[in-house]
């Protein structure tokens, strides 16, 4: 099947792109090739056995399981030493800081600078009196890291902090909303996000130091959840609008301006989300409704090469599926394994309450592993492989982690 199709998308929108839209915007390998559709990846219809089961030697809720409050997005410091996750109350949200033991090291809630500050536009139903926080990123020494705030104000922008409390400091300051940030692996003072300030939702570079701010996109069309590669030269970026977007990689030249330069990984017109390097750089994972079924309520996981020499469309793309029927984590993305052999997602079971499954590409296996959650989301990997992800328990979202018995083959 060639994959081009005319027919219905579904949108996969974030929390941050809706509200951009509300607000008038258009942000709205041999050993490591990914599984070819039918090679060892499950497809449709095809498993009649339940295959062999990978068995963690611990699975427990990070920070307990206190109703009353939802988690949710678990972001791994560098060095894995540290998990950052979002923790609803109410209308707010903060960032909660633990180690991987439970303790809670720090909480993120930003408020205004100035009481007395005149109040920004406000979204619709947005009285702005609730501080929300989201979208951390790590700087490369683990010691800061950026987020999204709008201080109780009802404005979007971003703030740097450092690791142990301290004031926030403020990186943009603009009407439009700012966030989807990510801090440069390889920079200590770089940062990328998704400015609506344009008119659509573009990608700027911001110093952290001098908060200069750089536009890099002007292709006329929104981009969202840029990522830098690790060695900080390439960003991988979904690039498009409505239901028909694609993966594009930014970059490849010398300075700001190089970063303007943009390589197309995909251009059909099914609907690639959210692409995530593996650890190594050589690869890019992503979502995409692409399927065999042309069901575009179905979304799969495709790993293409991060030079840009696989197929953007057609049968070559469809190959390079590597996971069928997943739920997409838009916030998180697709979870690569330290050592870019195999991808943890979480599978489209409501009879099994979506469990989380690991494919396998050196050994071409895919394989559930037991955790004994239900309704799981949002899977991110530590350096040390140990799994960190949402759960449900009695109708509230937790963090949980899961230690594997090995790193690879994971079992």
């Amino acid at each position: 099947m060639g994959g081009r199709t005319t027919g219905p998308r579904r949108r996969i929108a974030s929390p941050f792109a809706r509200a951009v839209v509300l607000a008038a915007l258009a942000i709205a390998a041999a050993a490591g090739r990914p599984l070819a559709a039918g090679e060892g990846a499950a497809q449709p219809g095809t498993a009649e056995i339940a295959p062999d089961a990978i068995e963690p030697l611990d699975v427990r809720p990070l920070a307990g399981v206190e109703p009353g409050c939802n988690d949710s997005n678990p972001v791994w410091s560098p060095d894995g030493s540290l998990v950052a996750f979002e923790r609803s109350r109410g209308d707010g949200k903060e960032i909660v800081i633990a180690r991987p033991d439970g303790t809670v090291t720090d909480t993120v809630r930003h408020e205004a600078e100035s009481a007395g500050r005149e109040r920004p536009f406000l979204l619709p139903d947005d009285s702005g009196g609730a501080s929300f926080n989201a979208g951390i990123s790590w700087s490369p020494s683990g010691k800061r890291f950026v987020f999204m705030s709008n201080g109780g104000e009802g404005n979007y922008d971003l703030f740097r902090r450092d690791l142990g409390g301290g004031a926030a400091t403020r990186l943009t300051d603009h009407k439009e909303k700012d966030g989807q940030a990510h801090w440069s692996p390889s920079a200590d003072n770089q940062v990328v996000f998704v400015s609506g300030r344009t008119g659509e939702g573009d990608v700027y570079l911001v110093d952290v130091s001098t908060r200069q701010a750089t536009r890099l996109t002007r292709g006329g069309q929104a981009y969202l959840y840029p990522r830098w590669s690790a060695d900080g030269k390439r960003i991988a970026v979904t690039r498009g609008s409505n239901e028909n977007h694609d993966i594009c990689l930014l970059g490849g030249g010398a300075g700001p301006e190089g970063m303007e330069t943009e390589i197309a990984l995909t251009s059909w017109t099914w609907d690639d989300i959210r692409p995530v390097w593996s650890p190594d750089g050589t690869k890019i994972a992503f979502y995409s409704n692409y399927n065999r079924a042309g069901d575009p309520n179905l979304w799969s996981i495709v790993v293409v090469a991060s030079d840009g020499t696989d197929a953007r469309e057609g049968d070559g793309l469809a190959a390079r599926v590597a996971a069928v029927d997943v739920i997409p984590d838009v916030e998180t993305g697709p979870a690569w394994m330290p050592d870019s052999q195999g991808i943890v997602y979480v599978k489209n079971d409501r009879q099994e309450y979506n469990p989380i499954y690991i494919v396998d590409f050196k050994h071409g296996t895919e394989l559930p592993v037991k955790t004994g959650t239900k309704m799981n989301h949002d899977v991110a990997c530590s350096p040390d492989g140990l799994l960190a992800f949402r759960a449900q328990v009695d109708q509230w979202d937790h963090v949980f982690l899961a230690k594997l018995k090995r790193k690879a083959p994971y079992r």
